[in-house]
Order: C-alpha cells, then sequence, then structure tokens
C-alpha cells in the first residue's frame, strides 16, 4: 500500500521592495488529512498597520491564481467562499507573522503558495488577488508517493 504524502517546499525566499520583507520557511512533508501550517515573517510593516492587508493566494501547476484569504491590521479575517471551510489566516503580533492554517490536506491542494501584501488596507479586502505576487514570495508545494 502507498502512502501519498504531500511534499511542502516552502522555498525559503526573500524579496525586499521599499524594504517590506516577506519569508517563508523551508520545506516539510504532510500526510493528506493532516493540518499543514505555512508561515509568513513580515518585516518592514506591522501586522497590526490597518493601512495593509496580508493574503494567501495560491496556484496549482498549470492553472490560474486562486485567492485563499486575508488578515488585515485590524484583525479582521476574509476569505474565499470555496475555501473558508478547509484554511485559516491568523497572526502572531510578537513575532510579526502570519499564518495560513490548512485542514485536511489533499493531493488537490498541490500548488505554489504566495504571501503577498496589500497595500490598501481594508478598502477592498473581499477582492480576489488577479495579479501575480512579487517574486519571493513563494511557497512550492508537490506530491510525494
Amino acid at each position: 500500500m502507498f502512502l501519498t504524502h504531500l511534499l511542502l517546499l516552502l522555498i525559503a525566499t526573500v524579496s525586499c521592495i521599499n524594504c517590506v520583507e516577506l519569508t517563508q520557511p523551508g520545506s516539510m512533508v504532510v500526510t493528506p488529512g493532516q493540518p499543514m501550517p505555512l508561515i509568513c515573517k513580515v518585516s518592514g510593516y506591522s501586522v497590526t498597520d490597518t493601512s495593509y492587508c496580508t493574503h494567501w493566494i495560491r496556484q496549482p501547476a498549470g492553472k490560474t491564481l486562486e485567492w485563499i484569504g486575508c488578515i488585515c491590521g485590524s484583525g479582521n479575517t476574509y476569505y474565499s467562499d470555496k475555501l473558508k471551510s478547509r484554511f485559516a489566516v491568523t497572526r502572531d503580533t510578537s513575532r510579526s507573522t502570519v499564518t495560513l492554517g490548512g485542514q485536511n490536506m489533499q493531493t488537490g491542494d498541490t500548488a505554489v503558495y504566495y504571501c503577498a501584501r496589500e497595500d490598501h488596507g481594508e478598502t477592498h479586502p473581499k477582492k480576489p488577488c488577479t495579479k501575480t505576487p512579487p517574486v519571493g514570495k513563494t511557497s512550492s508545494i508537490g506530491l510525494r508517493k
């Protein structure tokens, strides 16, 4: 019997635009059905600054970007109707991190995951991201049997 694992290749990358950095960690393996935490470390802005929201977006191979959800400086969270039952976006203000918690992960969740900052805060919080986030804010997720 083959055990299927989700191989989370979280490429540790850093980008700096206007002294703002979002960093994601290395790799991990998650068994299908298990939770998956993805952590985005931010610097150059505060996760409590109401001028910004931090979003999570994913892109499965060969498909378009899919907005998962976000948390804004006020602490308000917004989610894709399709994914809100399986993902939660939280923050740790003392560590300046924003975490995407995935529940009951399946092979269909294989994708490149992005954390990205939205500059206009809560003006348009439910608008899905339609632009490719800047290079350096990605996490690749692959399937391994």
